[in-house]
């Protein structure tokens, strides 16, 4: 699940994409205006911006200047616009923004930038090598690789532990490998996740709701789009 802003002037822009990406679980910021999204940067730093390039008080390329020069260009920024030229889009790329959309914005191009944003935003920083730690022999080192965790674990807290940790209740333990890509792992996490809750609040929709901090719909198509099994345990209660 990850924080996007959206910013558009046109209202039915914003509610459309607010609509889409909440189905995909994503949680959504709007802001109308240049002023707004300058607003809510200060206050944090959403995972993703959608910015549109035409409005009214200061142009989507403007603000994505600001930002780059303040340093505050810390996230994936994807412009979007129905009437920019290809020199506004190499100019925006130039600055900084990770992407392009022309609008109308197809679906499928949508869920797919967005994606490449996201995986653009998180992915890993070098890892720095450590000094490699005298064996108790006083012969080589380990190496630094043998040191590094290649899946995580959760126990049936829903908390990080060892892999082989014991088994709780079905749906409740799982584990997660390193050595897939970005999307399959976040899938797996939250299919473990969901499952947890489905378990501990023995199937019933409505308790999971509002554990998960989801609508019902919105809940309904996510363990759909996830695979998860509803038919053991389900409840409407």
């Amino acid at each position: 699940m990850a924080t996007i802003l959206v910013v558009d002037d046109e209202m039915g822009i914003r509610e459309l994409l607010s609509e889409i990406l909440s189905d995909e679980g994503h949680v959504v910021e709007a802001a109308e205006n240049a002023q707004q999204a300058r607003d809510y940067r200060l206050r944090q730093a959403p995972d993703l911006v959608l910015l549109d390039i035409w409005m009214p008080d200061t142009d989507g390329v403007t603000l994505l200047k600001e930002w780059a020069a303040q340093g505050k260009l810390t996230m994936p920024v994807i412009m979007m616009s129905g009437h920019a030229t290809i020199d506004t889009a190499v100019e925006a790329t130039k600055i900084g923004a990770l992407n392009f959309l022309e609008k109308p914005i197809a679906l499928q191009k949508l869920l797919k930038a967005v994606e490449q944003g996201l995986a653009h935003g998180t992915a890993a920083p070098p890892v720095v090598a450590a000094a490699k730690p005298a064996s108790p022999a006083g012969g080589a080192g380990v190496p630094a690789s043998a040191a590094l965790p290649t899946a995580l674990s959760l126990n049936a807290s829903g908390e990080p532990g060892a892999s082989g940790a014991g088994q709780g209740q079905a749906g409740q333990s799982a584990s997660i490998s390193f050595d897939i890509p970005l999307r399959d792992a976040r899938d797996a996490f939250e299919r473990a996740y969901f499952e947890y809750h489905l378990a501990r609040e023995n199937g019933s929709m409505t308790r999971v709701a509002e554990k998960t901090g989801l609508e019902r719909t919105h809940l309904y198509r996510k363990l759909k789009q996830l695979g998860v099994d509803l038919g053991k345990n389900k409840s409407d209660a």
